[in-house]
This record gives structure tokens, sequence and C-alpha cells, in this order.
């Protein structure tokens, strides 16, 4: 990995923390480890733009609030319309003298549902137009906070309410949408994936994605337990088989270059390092009717995508 960002663990844990304890998310929930993670990478003034979603329900039920920054919260479609006003609006006041901060970190926190599809519209837009903030996309694969629904996030084969796996349909019947590869195609300054199990990579990839002059936009996977239906106390395992099959592989696009990071670079250097994608797939309850005899072509499927998808990554980053 380029670069020379280090952080000190024993330095991190005298930082006041920006997420407070007493949010009501699920025990064995991704998502605040993500925001924990990404608010420690902060150095600076951070305001928080939150999507509605599992993060903005669970930590700010009136009258409480688990934010230790500014944070606003908007409807589904509009996050990244409204990082772009704050960010518009404090050019405007710099340019009055009537702002103090020299920088300011903005960073935007939005579930699948809110950035696969309801919010794609005005991702693109606020992309396209060039302003300056951190979009983190935590994706649990599905709409998790209104009961497990199927999201353009959510992979082939998976059970959902909506996507039930029975005798008409085995799970949901397309593979997810590429959006980290969709931001891309904007050619922004920075696009990366990343997990909280391989935490000093994402802590990485966020002060890079703050540092960048322009958007940025970090693909991070937020395992559910409920929707996925494995154990509490699996989550980080759930991450490292997810990247360990390269069902989630990690991978930053840095102004123009690939780059392949952490235990997925260990992987492409050591091939044996890579494991069936089924491995990943066992451990969660939403794929078990895969494993019956008459859906295991699915599987064999999933395989196959996850490795095209892989060969292309190597191809991109000129290790193949």
């Amino acid at each position: 990995m380029s670069g020379k960002i280090v952080f000190n663990i024993r330095e991190l844990a005298k930082r006041p923390p920006k997420l407070l304890p007493g949010h009501r998310l699920c025990a064995g929930c991704a998502a605040p480890i993500i925001a924990k993670l990404a608010l420690l990478a902060t150095d600076r003034p951070t305001i928080v733009v939150n999507a509605t979603g599992c993060l903005e329900v669970a930590t700010t039920i009136f009258p409480y609030t688990s934010w230790n920054v500014p944070w606003i919260h908007n409807a589904f479609e509009n996050a990244a319309s409204t990082a772009s006003g704050i960010e518009a609006v404090i050019k405007a006041l710099k340019k009055k003298g009537k702002y103090k901060y020299e920088n300011v970190d903005i960073i935007v926190f939005a579930g699948d549902g809110g950035t696969y599809d309801i919010g794609l519209q005005s991702l693109s837009g606020a992309l396209e137009r060039g302003h300056d903030f951190l979009y983190i996309l935590y994706d649990n694969e599905a709409y998790m906070n209104t009961g497990i629904q199927r999201s353009g996030g959510t992979p082939l084969g998976a059970w959902t309410t909506t996507s039930p796996a029975g005798r008409v349909i085995p799970g949901k019947t397309q593979h997810k949408k590429p959006i980290a590869d969709i931001a891309v195609a904007h050619r922004i300054p920075y696009v990366a994936t990343a997990t909280p199990a391989h935490w000093m990579d994402f802590m990485r990839k966020v002060r890079k994605g703050l540092d960048v002059n322009g958007p940025a936009f970090i693909h991070a996977l937020s395992p559910c337990d409920r929707g996925w239906r494995f154990d509490t106390s699996e989550t980080i395992e759930v991450c490292k088989l997810a990247v360990d099959t390269c069902y989630f592989p990690l991978w930053e696009f840095e102004n123009g270059e690939w780059r392949l990071t952490d235990r997925s670079l260990a992987i492409a250097r050591n091939p044996r390092l890579k494991k069936p994608v089924e491995e990943f797939l066992k451990v969660q309850g939403r794929f078990k009717h895969l494993f019956k005899p008459e859906n295991r072509h699915l599987i064999e499927e999933i395989q196959r995508h996850v490795d095209a998808i892989w060969e292309d990554l190597l191809e991109r980053t000129g290790i193949k």
C-alpha cells in the first residue's frame, strides 16, 4: 500500500470517542465499528451526515444521541446532496471570513438501501460536481432497518423477506450491483473497499479519502447477524472470510491507479491463500438453502462470478 499513514494504538486510545456508548444497534452489528474506526481516523473538526437507516435510527432515539460531533439526519435519498450543501456553505463562509476552521472533514454514513438504490441519483450528482467529502457505504446487503428486504446490494442466492428461498425462487436471482466500480466510473480522486476486520487498512483509507481534494467513496462491508443469520460473536470472522474467499476484495483506486491492499494483496502474491466462496456462504443462514442438491449450481455460479471479478482486479492492478 502506498503512503506512510501510521496510527499509534496508544494515542488513538487517548482520543475522546466521537460515537458514544448507549446506542441501540444490535449485538454483533458491524455498523458502529465502522463508524468508530472512521471517526478515529479523523484529526480535524468533523461533521457527520447520516442517511436514514440502522445507524441513524439506533443512535438517535429521541431525546438521546450517541454522536459526539455535529451530526445531521436526512432522508434516504439525499445524503450526498446534504453533504454537498454543507461543503458549499463552508466555502462561502470562508470567502466572507466568517468561518474559523481551516479544514473540516465532512463524512457521510449511509447503508446499501440509501446508496445502491434510493440515494444513487444524488450520490452520482455530487461525485460529478466534485464536492469535497467522504462517503462511507456500510453495506449490510439488504434493507435491514425495515425488515431484511432485498436491495441492489443483496448478492445472488441470498434469502431476504422479499427474495424468499423456496420452491419458486432460490433467494435473490440477481448478482449485487458493482457500486464501487460505479464510483470509479465517475473518475473521482479516491475509491476503496474496506472491512472492520482489517481495521488499520480501513483507517488508512479513511484518512486518504479525507485528505484528497474532492469526493471520495469507501465501500465498507457491514455484516448483519440478524439478516445474514450468524452468531453475534462471529461478525469479524465473517468479514475475514469475505476477504479470504475474494467475495469482497480489498482495493483502492487513487488518482487513476488501482491497487490491492492488506489481505487481498497477500492472496494475490500467494494464490494458495484464496479460499472457496462456499467457506463464506456456509456460515450464514441466509445461504443455507444453496447447499441443497437442487441449488448447488448457484454456489458454482457465485464462485464463477467471484473468480471473474478477482481476475479482473488482478489485471487492473497489474499483478496479472
